[in-house]
């Protein structure tokens, strides 16, 4: 994701006239600020974040087939 915004901020300072040369570097910050910005309001999480939860997620999961076995033992038991 940040390669990506990365390269769009790249094209957007490319598009800049060369005789402003000395406000490109303001000008990326300024975009990279805005994106930044909008990026915060969209509430996404990061890679390392997703993967934590999913691990989390994966364990969940195995444990409630364990518990649903249990269930089924002692359903039969009865």
């Amino acid at each position: 994701m940040e390669k990506y915004l990365n390269k769009i901020i790249h094209k957007l300072k490319e598009t800049i006239p060369n005789d402003v040369e000395v406000l490109k570097n303001d000008i990326e910050q300024n975009f990279q600020s805005a994106i930044n910005a909008k990026i915060k309001k969209l509430d996404l999480v990061t890679r390392e974040e997703f993967e934590i939860q999913e691990k989390v997620l994966q364990r969940t999961r195995e444990k409630l087939e364990q518990l649903e076995e249990q269930m089924d033992v002692l359903r039969k038991t009865e």
